[in-house]
């Protein structure tokens, strides 16, 4: 079965859906490489304008795939790929994010987050650390948010995501009671003049344009990466992180909580 639900074309919009709600949309091999093929396919596509990444169920993507992960390399490789793209890339995010998806999102150029948003950079808490998303993350975050979020692993909802830049807007009422994956409404009619204006854009005019803003990410990923998948792959091989998954799957504390 696929971790991706068919592409959806609507007037020079390609709407890519992470469709493995099941697995809370976690960055398996399977999802990451299906993904990657299909922004090649956009990328190739002269009628794709821009593209709309996007969740069913109730998780926008929970991160890392614990019984299946994706190389580090192979998602690394998928960031730059949305970065790189020379089509802007817009999230659209009406539940969970966690850990790894928070990079996912953070690759995007644009994005917007519903009321049933909820957001978490929970990789300390396993032995871990954010380590290769912090290529999308640190650009786009404030530094004193981004200290405070990497090390705490506190979860925080869509305004405080649009406070710190992780998203570019929350839609609906931040203090609303919506469960997660609700606020579909919200999140549309909030990206309706964003996809209206990059409808009116040119093809030539969006890539130019987008390349502006993404240069000093892509060179921080030429510079970084290497060393920062080196260290991911180190840390989940680590005792602390045998102990941290090992306790989030038996649904207990790991050893180190006082």
């Amino acid at each position: 079965m696929s971790s991706l639900a068919a592409p959806v074309h609507d007037r020079g919009i390609t709407t890519l859906t992470l469709d493995a709600p099941a697995r809370r949309n976690a960055l398996s091999a399977e999802l990451v490489g299906e993904l990657a093929e299909a922004l090649d396919a956009c990328a190739d596509d002269s009628a794709v304008r821009a593209v709309v990444l996007t969740h069913t169920g109730t998780t926008f993507c929970a991160g890392a795939d614990l019984k299946s992960p994706a190389d580090p390399g192979e998602f690394v490789a998928l960031l730059r790929k949305i970065v790189a793209l020379p089509k802007p890339v817009v999230g659209r995010v009406t539940g969970h994010v966690r850990a790894g998806g928070l990079g996912l999102l953070g690759a995007c150029d644009i994005a917007v987050a519903g009321p049933g948003a909820s957001f978490a950079l929970t990789e300390s808490r396993l032995g871990l650390a954010p380590a290769v998303i912090s290529l999308t993350l640190l650009p786009r975050l404030e530094r004193s948010a981004a200290a405070r979020y990497f090390l705490t692993g506190e979860r925080f909802d869509a305004a405080e995501a649009a406070r710190i830049s992780l998203v570019t807007l929350a839609a609906g009422d931040p203090a609303g009671t919506a469960a997660p994956g609700e606020g579909a409404d919200e999140v549309d009619k909030a990206l309706e003049p964003v996809l209206d204006g990059l409808r009116r854009a040119s093809a030539q005019g969006l890539m130019a344009s987008k390349q502006l803003v993404t240069a000093t990410v892509l060179e921080s990923f030429d510079q970084h990466a290497e060393d920062l998948v080196a260290l991911s792959t180190a840390l989940f091989a680590s005792d602390d992180a045998r102990e941290g998954m090992t306790a989030f799957l038996e649904r207990r504390d790991p050893a180190w909580v006082w």
